[in-house]
């Protein structure tokens, strides 16, 4: 049984989708005006595997990751730049799915951006105003919070701490100080949508509900984000979503902690952050995402070179151990006696392996408990060797129980991609020497002679003899 703990009720319940086993989970992207740091990761991540796991288990679900595209900090490091808006948030998410590509996490089903939907934004604050949850001031619209019931029961926060929080930054517009921004009148400068309120944009918190709201429906099994969005981000989320549908919001509200360094929170705003392509200079994608997963998603993790330096160590046995089962498998043949100790050793490690890390991954997706259960498989695997007297069965379900655990962590694939790549590339090398030799048939030597000096150029060199023409790779 599948338990999770949600932010909303304080503890774990048992995972129970709205829809049979149809699961719809929204999680708050990126606002992107900068390069993604490894806190970014942590949390996309997480909720990678929380996806994977999901299916695994034999649902469908329905995953959801907007991409901010308007904001306050995009707008003001645009104008640093001397840039449109739009375009830098462009060329920030081509970035962000770069970086989510090394370290395998899946693209969501849809990445709706702000952008695009400012029509249904809009009509979301429209339907709040005419309800009168909401009013405008001067061009601007505020949400008004002592209209919405349970405000604050998501972040568990007494009034008195709200009210003090709303007023460090006071807005005379406002009729309530803790009352929330829906639509910005534009300033001087910025990027702008005409509405009937004048010209102007969205506020942030309004942006995911419509957007979650318009892919998902009035009510949505799972939304996440970093524990940073709980107040006031998710706890604004809730107030106008619920007053809009007049339904639950949200079943599960499902929240990662943070990044670490020397114990503070990895922040941009802080400075002390490091870039997924600082740290892919120096560990591959695997090893990041193998320290991320190394620790339960609700917990803390501190980053240091020390950590990522242990994790690809522990990755590199776990990838000797995999690579030794596929070498004994090419060696053995299937045998029709009576298993050997050893054998029968191997099979019953395999299965409380699987059961352990189930297990753990059924309390809450506990991947720091479910790493031990591959740990104890993979020091049986590593004491093996060609005179082991093992079925090529038994070597097999070992193997497909090391891929069903790659499968849900998004780990163990770094060698599979790599061999493929490398098949791919000899192929095309091999379509390049035969075309190459088509126009030296054809005595168009000039051709044929660039074909050459462009292969090497990339580090190929081709050799031709008598034989044939035939080709390696050299140091460029």
């Amino acid at each position: 049984m599948l338990r999770v703990y949600n932010t909303l009720t304080r503890k774990k319940e048992e995972f129970i989708p709205l829809n049979g086993k149809r699961v719809g989970m929204y999680v708050c992207g990126p606002t992107v005006y900068d390069y993604s740091h490894v806190g970014h990761a942590r949390s996309y991540v997480a909720f990678d595997v929380i996806r994977r796991y999901l299916e695994y288990k034999g649902y469908t679900v329905i995953y959801i990751q907007n991409i901010t595209d308007v904001d306050d900090k995009i707008i003001k490091r645009a104008n640093e730049l001397g840039e449109d808006p739009l375009s830098l948030s462009k060329r920030f998410t081509e970035a962000y799915f770069e970086d989510m590509e090394k370290l395998n996490v899946q693209r969501a089903n849809i990445h709706p951006k702000v952008s695009d939907h400012i029509p249904e934004i809009i009509e979301f604050i429209d339907r709040l105003i005419k309800e009168g949850y909401a009013y405008e001031v001067d061009g601007n619209v505020y949400f008004s919070v002592s209209k919405a019931k349970d405000y604050g029961k998501l972040s568990h926060q007494p009034m008195e701490n709200i009210l003090a929080g709303a007023r460090v930054e006071v807005d005379k517009n406002k009729r309530d100080p803790r009352d929330f921004a829906l639509w910005k009148k534009v300033k001087p400068g910025e990027i702008f949508w005409e509405s009937p309120w004048g010209k102007g944009r969205p506020g942030w918190h309004i942006e995911c509900s419509a957007m979650a709201i318009k892919y998902l429906g009035p009510s949505i099994d799972i939304h996440g984000g970093g524990m940073d969005l709980i107040f006031p981000h998710h706890e604004c989320e809730i107030a106008q979503s619920e007053a809009y549908t007049g339904k639950p919001f949200v079943k599960y509200w499902i929240h990662n902690g943070f990044v670490t360094i020397n114990k503070e929170k990895m922040s941009k705003s802080l400075g002390n952050f490091f870039t997924i392509r600082e740290v892919l200079e120096k560990y591959d994608g695997e090893t990041l995402r193998f320290f991320l997963l190394s620790t339960h998603y609700r917990s803390q993790i501190d980053y240091s070179d020390k950590h990522l330096q242990e994790a690809k160590q522990a990755l590199q046995r776990i990838r000797g151990a995999i690579n030794k089962l596929k070498t004994l498998i090419k060696q053995s043949r299937e045998e029709s006696k009576e298993p050997s100790k050893e054998e029968r050793e191997l099979i019953e490690q395999v299965r409380k392996s699987k059961q352990k890390f189930m297990d753990a991954m059924d309390d809450d997706f506990n991947t720091r408990e479910a790493m031990p259960a591959i740990f104890e498989l993979t020091r049986m695997v590593n004491s093996l060797d060609a005179s082991s007297r093992i079925s090529r069965s038994t070597l097999e379900e070992a193997l497909q129980t090391y891929n069903e655990f790659g499968q849900i962590l998004g780990l163990f694939q770094e060698e599979e991609r790599r061999e493929t790549y490398e098949e791919t590339v000899g192929k095309l090398v091999d379509i390049l020497i035969e075309l190459r030799n088509r126009f030296r048939k054809e005595k168009d030597w000039e051709t044929a002679d660039y074909i050459r000096e462009r292969m090497r150029e990339a580090g190929i060199l081709l050799e031709d003899s008598r034989e044939g023409t035939t080709w390696k790779i050299i140091e460029k």
